[in-house]
């Protein structure tokens, strides 16, 4: 287990955290006179754990640790902690839960496109688009809980909701395009690759009764000669 594969593993084990602090009302800290109450602790952990997310990337290109199960367990670790926070805000009444849904249900399809994808024989990336839809989803949902405090951030961290969803819909659209892309690429080359192996399969068959035909036509030569020379040898008169 390489350091980026833990910080992915923390990563996950942040949701549950968080989740537990976003919706305890009751916790508070005090800090130097400070009252730090359960939204900015959650704020927190969120943050931590989204720089999980851009650290263990890093490390992992850099130190040439890109493993199986880190690419398999980054973009899951990545919807479960923002699936997550969304789902508590809904509880929280601080976001509308059909954007939830969308936005969720926006994950699941992606995930479903990706594994046909890789049934198919190819990948799908992350595109810019996704990118700048991550980032704006982090940004959306820390102003969305300091906005449960601050009533003036609100108006903003709704606004940045909805470019979440414009971004996450667009990317979608994209992502959907390329998959339809490359799945039709795959199989023109499939379908080609077929009548290749079909018409070599022809030529083939067509080589061998050809062959056929050739082997018969000289064994009914051979046999022509044998019978005209057995023809000949009794027309011969016996010897004295």
């Amino acid at each position: 287990m390489n350091i980026p594969n833990s910080l992915t593993l923390a990563r996950i084990f942040f949701v549950p955290l968080l989740v537990a602090v976003l919706v305890q009302e009751r916790i508070q800290l005090h800090f130097n006179g400070a009252v730090v109450n359960n939204d900015l602790i959650a704020l927190m952990i969120f943050w931590v754990a989204a720089a999980t997310d851009l650290l263990d990337g890093y490390l992992a290109r850099r130190w040439k640790q890109v493993t199986t199960i880190g690419t398999l367990l980054d973009p899951i670790a990545d919807k479960l902690l923002v699936s997550a926070a969304l789902i508590a805000l809904v509880q929280e009444k601080v976001v509308p839960a059909w954007l939830v849904i969308l936005l969720i249900g926006r994950e699941f399809a992606v995930s479903g496109l990706r594994s046909i994808a890789a049934t198919e024989g190819f990948t799908i990336s992350a595109s810019e688009l996704g990118k700048t839809k991550t980032v704006f989803q982090v940004i959306a949902i820390s102003l969305l809980m300091i906005g449960v405090r601050q009533p003036k951030i609100a108006a903003l961290a709704d606004l940045s909701l909805y470019v979440v969803v414009l971004f996450s819909t667009w990317s979608a659209i994209a992502y959907f395009a390329r998959f339809w892309r490359m799945l039709d690429t795959n199989i023109k080359q499939r379908r080609r690759a077929e009548l290749l192996a079909a018409d070599r399969q022809r030529r083939r068959a067509l080589f061998a009764e050809k062959r056929d035909a050739m082997l018969e036509r000289r064994q009914a030569r051979a046999e022509k000669k044998r019978a005209d020379f057995a023809a000949q040898t009794v027309d011969l008169p016996p010897s004295t």
